[in-house]
């Protein structure tokens, strides 16, 4: 279901476009040309960025952070209110977007690591096997020319993992996901060979000298470096929109931010110098880079990704592509409290319970956006459910292309363009592993007793002594607050029978439940 959406702050922005549009008018009617070349083949730009909750942006209710493009692409676009991420943590929720797979049939089921984080020890994630359909395969068979430009995490240097091997032709970015703990690292990558940045080494996992203090800004300066990472994956992006307006593109733009560790350029962190701030000094945990003004510059690591988003959609325009393309705007798991972040300062999962590492809707409900003029409903809000792994399929409805077949997906392509005939879900599924020993499954079912279900299943890996299901009913609950497992025995079966029929079995006895509880 789509309900409209009355703009908001959009009235003196929609008016200085339009002059900017006369402005440029001329600059349009030249590449004319281009948009007609490839108006039988949409472009595709597809934004993911890294744990940014459904609250963290104003479509989405956020009132301290400024994040005028994202609204703008809202005003203009189509709002999914039930999108949700292929998992709670990085690897396993990417995996899912790739392949179409959702955790209990993706060969990456966790965030599997290998290597360590210094530059001589970089050795990525479990990389996904030769052979794997991915979307950029999908958008290859189709005829576009295919990128990544951002982080990856889905198999490291060297490894067949990589991007330019499973459909990628261009990669710029991060290979492995510790090294994007780093926003000023020493190098990216570029395509299979690494690619220096014009910054020393950095530790991201670095402490305060023992005898410094936290007070003092002087004592965050060692921590300081001049090439930041993310601007570059901006100006990358721009560079490959303005080199392939001639063909059709998939373009996969992956920010790095604002993941942890908490780091931005000082003049956009100065933008929100009136936040009352209280530093973090990273002793308390040890486990990412002190940050003098933790809450300004999450802030801003927020905004600066809305700026890249603002000069794409600008780019677009300027070619003459903004109504051949279509952009898609999400995140890949809930928020996180790591590296200081003040997550309830900004009320980041907006209504709803649980954060990164959670099954709970507040670890996996993406603040999610489409844009396509004149094509996506603009100004409007979808209750339609999906998620990560519907992705894939409904790409490949969007360029006339069969998507692979063993996968979990459908296509919300109808959704995404007003029509009728969307195919529903009768239950989205999620599995959670960590290297701590909390396993955790997930399952939302639809449409029984008139109501829509969430059942999560918690397994007590220490005692082995069996596991523990809560219940709750989304519709009247949505910050799944009241179990209801007591009152729905029958639903509790029923989500018992999907906790086994939703997957299969692992080649890693890690990622299978019954390792731990002699329970499937």
């Amino acid at each position: 279901m789509i309900f409209n959406l009355p703009p908001i702050k959009s009235i003196g922005l929609l008016g200085a476009m339009s002059l900017s549009l006369l402005a440029t008018s001329c600059s349009q009617q030249q590449n004319a040309e281009v948009a007609q070349n490839s108006s039988d083949k949409p472009n595709v730009i597809y934004i993911l960025v890294d744990d940014m909750g459904i609250g963290d942006i104003e479509p989405f209710g956020q009132q301290l952070i400024k994040t005028p493009n994202l609204q703008r692409m809202a005003d203009e676009g189509l709002v999914f209110s039930q999108h949700y991420a292929g998992n709670p943590v990085c690897a396993p929720s990417r995996a899912a977007l790739m392949t179409g797979q959702h955790s209990g049939t993706n060969q990456i089921r966790g965030n599997f690591e290998l290597g360590g984080f210094a530059d001589d020890e970089e050795f990525g994630q479990m990389p996904l096997q030769p052979g794997t359909e991915t979307v950029a395969k999908v958008m290859q068979k189709a005829g576009y020319t295919t990128a990544l430009i951002g982080k990856w995490g889905l198999g490291g240097p060297g490894s067949y993992g990589v991007p330019t091997k499973q459909g990628f032709d261009y990669f710029f970015g991060y290979l492995d996901q510790k090294q994007a703990h780093n926003h000023y690292p020493s190098h990216l990558w570029e395509n299979e060979e690494r690619f220096a940045l014009n910054n020393e080494y950095l530790d991201p996992h670095g402490q305060l000298d023992e005898d410094a203090d936290p007070n003092d800004p002087a004592s965050y300066t060692k921590f300081k470096r001049s090439d930041f990472a993310q601007q570059r994956l901006t100006e990358q992006a721009l560079d490959y929109i303005d080199s392939n307006k001639q063909k059709p593109f998939f373009l996969y733009l992956s920010y790095a931010a604002p993941h942890a560790a908490l780091q931005a350029p000082d003049k956009e962190i100065a933008k929100y110098a009136h936040f009352e701030d209280t530093p973090y000094d990273g002793k308390s945990d040890g486990s990412y880079l002190p940050a003098f003004k933790p809450r300004a510059t999450r802030a801003a690591m927020i905004s600066h990704i809305d700026q890249g988003i603002g000069l794409v959609m600008d780019k677009l325009k300027k070619l003459g592509l903004d109504e051949n393309t279509l952009v898609i705007f999400s995140s890949d798991n809930g928020p996180s409290f790591e590296g200081g972040a003040d997550l309830e300062f900004f009320n980041s999962n907006g209504k709803f319970r649980g954060y990164k590492r959670d099954l709970y809707d507040g670890g996996i409900r993406m603040p999610t956006i489409a844009r396509w003029p004149t094509k996506v409903p603009a100004g409007q809000v979808s209750d339609h459910v999906s998620a990560f792994w519907d992705v894939l399929p409904t790409l490949a409805d969007l360029v006339k292309i069969e998507a692979p077949k063993n996968i979990d997906g459908l296509s919300f392509l109808p959704t995404l363009l007003g029509k009728e005939g969307q195919q529903q879900h009768s239950s989205l599924y999620w599995e959670f592993h960590h290297w701590d020993g909390s396993h955790k499954q997930a399952v939302r079912i639809q449409g029984q007793k008139g109501a829509d279900w969430k059942a999560i299943r918690f397994f007590d890996t220490q005692s082995k002594d069996g596991t523990d299901i809560e219940l709750y009913n989304l519709d009247t609950d949505p910050q799944e607050q009241i179990n209801l497992a007591s009152e729905h025995p029958d639903l509790i079966i029923q989500a018992e029978e999907l906790f086994v029929s939703s997957r299969t079995r692992s080649f890693m006895d890690s990622w299978n439940f019954d390792y731990y509880t002699g329970k499937q």
